[in-house]
């Protein structure tokens, strides 16, 4: 059913997951489980699919992994974003997959403070 669709035809609950990745201020990012804790509907796992269909519209590099991990294929196009951006990063460990560094979540992290979208819930914070 969505094969096909346009943007024009963007189901409600991907168009309120692009408008949340719109807000996200430049070097900073929200996990994919903020993004639907903000919204208040779905989990992780929707907010993903919604990014992987339809996230190409938006800053799709500042919906990340809960883990800081770079999007697995994206790793290098995300990584000039964040640079460019000036996204806190945590150098790579020699373990490392391929010696990229990760996003510093405890710094780069967004709770939605000073959102101008009316809907959005107020108090919450993370951890």
């Amino acid at each position: 059913m969505m094969a096909g669709m346009s943007t024009e035809e963007l189901p409600a609950y991907a168009e309120r997951v692009l408008d949340v990745a719109d807000l996200i201020p430049p070097g900073r990012v929200m996990t994919y489980g903020d993004v639907a804790e903000w919204l208040g509907e779905g989990g992780p796992r929707q907010v993903g699919r919604v990014m992987s269909l339809y996230g190409s519209a938006v800053p799709w590099w500042r919906v990340v992994r809960a883990d800081g991990r770079l999007l697995p294929g994206h790793e290098l196009r995300a990584l000039d974003h964040y640079r460019t951006e000036g996204t806190p990063l945590r150098d790579a460990g020699r373990a490392a997959e391929g010696h990229l560094p990760r996003l510093d979540l405890r710094r780069a992290r967004w709770d939605g403070t000073g959102a101008e979208d009316p809907a959005a819930p107020s108090g919450g914070t993370h951890s």
